[in-house]
């Protein structure tokens, strides 16, 4: 599949990203009885601000959002070939040490890791958001960090004390404090209002897509939970984009048989990641309150796999060039 389709894809994704935000704001936010928007902001409604909700929103991160990893076992062996290696219990076994390595060392280094994590995931948001891997400018690694970032900041800008208290749960008290002082000086809407910029002026105007993602990633930020917001974005944007990028590879010249072959492939980690996650949910609510063992599965959960996943697919793009 060449570049024009994958832009177009990108494009038509967008677009229903657009549409799902229009209509989750029309259940939720706006006021039927008029133009101006409801007194009703998403933290005083019922219908989402509840457990439920997050129950709800952790189903379908261990489930929708994390499927687009579900294809690693395949890369991996993929791996193996760069280095003449056949035994593929290597692959896996090097795979879950990562994986047990990231949360012992979030054990022992809450804070560190947090931050590690949030800058590597700025990145790797940004970048597999962008279809087009062409490198059409210099600072194209200044742009996905930039677009990745406005996922990052979105939330601390528009909802810093909801935000922080979630880094609170997954970290330490003397890093949420630091973060409540730089918050005193707007420094999260000036950082915000930076890397919009210049992941706009780098490449972003020449991405179509960009004038509808990135306002749809603002106003779910700016109207919905931390958490809520998180959800929509990574399950809908982020992973449906990740799984196109996918499908794309699995089938170059028909991209609705390269997702037939992708989900056929995907379903078995899926499930087993997603068993995982219930299982460590179920323990964790033995010493933690329901939405603090949520947020410790999914942020620290998420962070086992982002890193191993990020490392597999620099080691191939280096193999493969």
């Amino acid at each position: 599949m060449g570049n024009f389709e994958l832009n177009n894809l990108e494009f038509k994704h967008s677009i229903l990203f657009a549409v799902l935000v229009i209509i989750l704001l029309g259940l939720f936010v706006f006021d039927y009885q008029g133009p101006e928007m409801a007194s009703k902001i998403i933290k005083n409604n019922p219908i989402i601000s509840n457990n439920t909700t997050n129950i709800i929103c952790f189903f379908l991160i261990a489930t929708i959002g994390v499927s687009h990893g579900s294809l690693d076992n395949y890369k991996g062996k993929k791996l193996l070939k760069f280095y003449s290696l056949k035994n593929t219990i290597i692959f896996y076994l090097s795979y879950i040490l990562i994986a047990l390595f990231i949360i012992l060392l979030w054990k022992v280094l809450p804070a560190a890791t947090l931050l590690i994590f949030l800058i590597i995931a700025a990145y790797h948001f940004g970048k597999e958001d962008s279809l087009e891997k062409t490198k059409k400018s210099n600072f194209y690694l200044l742009y996905y960090f930039s677009r990745g970032s406005i996922i990052i900041l979105a939330p601390l800008a528009f909802h810093a004390n909801e935000t922080i208290e979630i880094f609170r749960v997954i970290s330490s008290a003397a890093f949420t404090d630091n973060l409540f002082y730089l918050e005193k000086f707007y420094l999260f809407k000036l950082m915000l209002s930076f890397f919009i910029l210049s992941s706009y002026f780098i490449s972003g105007k020449e991405s179509a897509a960009f004038y509808f993602e990135v306002p749809s990633i603002l106003a779910i930020n700016y109207f919905f939970t931390p958490f809520f917001a998180f959800t929509v974005y990574f399950c809908f944007l982020h992973s449906v984009r990740h799984i196109i990028s996918l499908s794309s590879e699995l089938d170059k010249e028909n991209i609705k048989k390269g997702l037939n072959i992708f989900l056929n492939k995907a379903l078995p980690l899926s499930l087993v990641t997603a068993i995982l996650f219930i299982i460590a949910l179920y323990f964790l609510l033995n010493m933690n309150q329901l939405n603090e063992a949520i947020y410790k599965v999914i942020f620290i959960g998420l962070a086992s796999l982002t890193f191993p996943h990020i490392l597999l697919e620099y080691l191939i793009e280096k193999n493969e060039k």
